[in-house]
């Protein structure tokens, strides 16, 4: 516990009664929400009687009881205070001057920190040790342990003595480091080079800013260009930027990540796939009578009116229902739900695969056209197990409308069929599936957004069923006539009817013999089949990852990126009102980029929350020595 907690405390008591209401604490939940956070807690930490402006003293009586403060003296008389106060120190500053003060507080802290130093010193220049210790201890959570490993090396590599300019140009180069991996970033990009030379960072930066110098780009290489080779790539600017986590003195100690073992991803897949046969499985079982219907009506030929033995769905529903039973409705039930584990499993993979590839690391953003790609290559990949699994349910599913004393069995289809026959119909298959899951998937990555909770940005059970089953209504009917196609190829020829002999062959034959409706026959039933089938499809599947998470599973999954002012928590904190990762950010912005670096207050004997009558709360600490 720091006296930084103590200052958050005080920022919720708005009201500045010693306790914070519910309604206090949720507007600073919802100020954490906010892209610049860090500044309006700072104001709120400065403003300490709630007057809405701030004097000189209370500004001072936080930054008095800082670590850098602690460290090197802050001079309250200098000529730039009173730049900002006035004269007398008199002038009251306002919340909308203050985050252009608070951010430009630390430069001038640098700078009297240098000064201080060079009262004994003819020439104007320090002691390259005095400098990096002077630095250190400054700069505190924003000097990283490489920079502590390797500054002294890097400043002393031509001089012992370090002048102001030196001085302000290393400050400069860590206060704008992530401005300057940008702009890398930016010239890696055109180039299509991982690692770039000085010359050509620098005639790249010079056009973005010219705050950054050639004397910080020199300072740059010097320490990030470790084997002399003249370039540097963009990880080495991992060494410079420190996590946006708590300094020591204020977060909670974390377990490192571990890495993840040859064993631990094959676990890995193995948990994925199982969860997917799952949620398949019970998504095909779910609807299994709706196919069965949809597939006797695109198999029935309507040439002649006196030969239509169904209707419609209905019709055929209490048909089957009458003369098959109940058992008639699943009818190759089975080899559907042995094929069903292998189809979703590689169609779900290809889709994530390809939407990682083509997601923005730095935004997490895909482009539209990539989502489409994504869920075509999908469902492109997903054939090779797909067709002979219809291929053999279809053939049982259309057996029992004509009566035979032998039953059709999946094992006598297969033997009838022989491998090349199990891939009849392929073409179409594939016609039908890609544009299905190329409209699908991004239909429901964009519902499932829109259906999520806006507080927590979790989405429910019932959330996940209503996007994965809207997204099939548009996916499902629009593809029909390459399922009719692929259904009509399929089938077992009927006797004294001439087979089909190909994807065109088919489609040209059923226009001119029975018109262009036969294309969408079974359009309805197969929404009422697929639209609730892939809903319980992936919300089972959701469902299954949250109920049994497993952890590394977690840790090899594509990194989330939190948007500036999103404020969807993590996993593991999901009941945090605002966001605990928003909520950490601010909290390190705070410590690295306004130097409110705080010191422990003290070692934590207990703690306990006291009430007041009107339900308000507070938390009260005894502190030891």
């Amino acid at each position: 516990v720091s006296t930084q907690s103590t200052g958050v405390a005080s920022v919720a008591d708005i009201g500045r009664t010693g306790f914070i209401s519910f309604d206090e604490f949720m507007a600073v939940e919802r100020i954490m929400r906010m892209p610049d956070a860090h500044f309006r807690l700072a104001f709120r930490m400065c403003d300490i009687n709630g007057k809405g402006t701030i004097s000189v003293d209370d500004f001072m009586s936080v930054l008095s009881v800082t670590q850098a403060y602690k460290e090197v003296k802050f001079e309250k008389n200098c000529s730039w205070m009173k730049l900002h106060f006035g004269k007398n120190l008199q002038r009251r500053m306002r919340p909308d001057e203050f985050p252009q003060f608070i951010a430009s507080v630390p430069r001038e802290h640098v700078r009297q920190a240098f000064q201080s130093l060079i009262k004994d010193s003819d020439d104007g220049s320090i002691d390259a040790i005095a400098y990096t210790q002077a630095f250190s201890r400054l700069k505190g959570p924003s000097y990283t342990r490489y920079l502590k490993d390797n500054l002294l090396g890097v400043v002393t590599a031509q001089t012992t003595r370090i002048s102001y300019s030196y001085f302000t140009a290393l400050n400069a180069l860590l206060h704008n480091i992530e401005l300057i991996k940008q702009i890398f970033s930016d010239v890696v990009d055109k180039l299509e080079e991982k690692e770039i030379t000085k010359d050509q960072f620098d005639a790249a930066a010079w056009r973005f800013s010219e705050a950054i110098t050639p004397v910080q780009t020199t300072l740059l290489w010097r320490l990030l260009d470790h084997d002399n080779t003249g370039k540097i790539s963009l990880k080495d600017f991992n060494l410079l930027i420190p996590s946006m986590t708590l300094s020591k003195e204020t977060q909670s100690k974390k377990e490192d990540d571990k890495s993840i073992t040859a064993g631990q991803q094959v676990a890995v897949q193995a948990y994925r796939f199982g969860l997917s046969s799952i949620g398949g499985a019970a998504g095909a079982a779910t609807v299994y009578p709706i196919d069965l219907v949809k597939t006797r009506l695109q198999n029935q030929v309507t040439t002649i009116a006196d030969e239509v033995l169904y209707k419609n769905s209905m019709d055929c529903f209490k048909k089957v229902l009458k003369f098959e039973g109940v058992r008639g409705l699943y009818r190759g039930l089975v080899p559907q739900l042995l094929g069903v584990a292998p189809e979703k499993a590689i169609k779900m993979t290809t889709n994530d695969a390809v939407r990682q590839y083509f997601t923005d690391p730095r935004t997490g953003n895909i482009p539209f056209p990539a989502e489409v790609l994504a869920g075509a290559m999908g469902g492109c990949t997903q054939v090779m197990f797909t067709n002979p699994i219809e291929i053999v349910k279809i053939r049982l599913q259309v057996a029992g409308e004509v009566a035979s004393m032998h039953k059709v069995t999946a094992v006598q289809v297969v033997k009838e069929l022989g491998l090349t026959g199990l891939y009849r119909g392929a073409r179409a298959c594939m016609l039908r599936d890609a544009p299905f899951s190329a409209i699908y998937f991004p239909t429901y990555a964009h519902l499932k957004k829109l259906f999520s909770d806006k507080e927590t940005g979790t989405t429910s059970f019932a959330a996940i069923l209503c996007a994965a089953t809207l997204s099939g209504i548009p996916s499902a009917s629009l593809v029909t006539p390459a399922d009719v196609i692929k259904t009509r190829l399929q089938v077992k020829p009927r006797a004294g009817k001439e087979p089909y002999t190909g994807l065109v062959n088919c489609a040209k034959r059923l226009y001119a013999e029975e018109g262009f409706s036969v294309f969408w026959k079974g359009a309805p039933a197969r929404m009422f089949r697929s639209s609730p089938q892939f809903g319980v499809t992936l919300a089972v599947y959701e469902m299954l990852q949250r109920w049994f998470p497993y952890g590394p599973a977690k840790q090899i999954a594509p990194p989330k990126v939190a948007k500036i002012g999103s404020y969807a928590p993590d996993n593991d904190y999901i009941d945090h009102i605002g966001g605990y990762r928003n909520t950490q950010r601010t909290f390190a912005n705070l410590e690295q980029k306004l130097g409110l670096w705080f010191p422990p207050s003290g070692n934590i004997v207990s703690t306990h929350t006291q009430h007041s009558k009107k339900g308000d709360f507070k938390i009260v600490t005894t502190e030891g020595k």
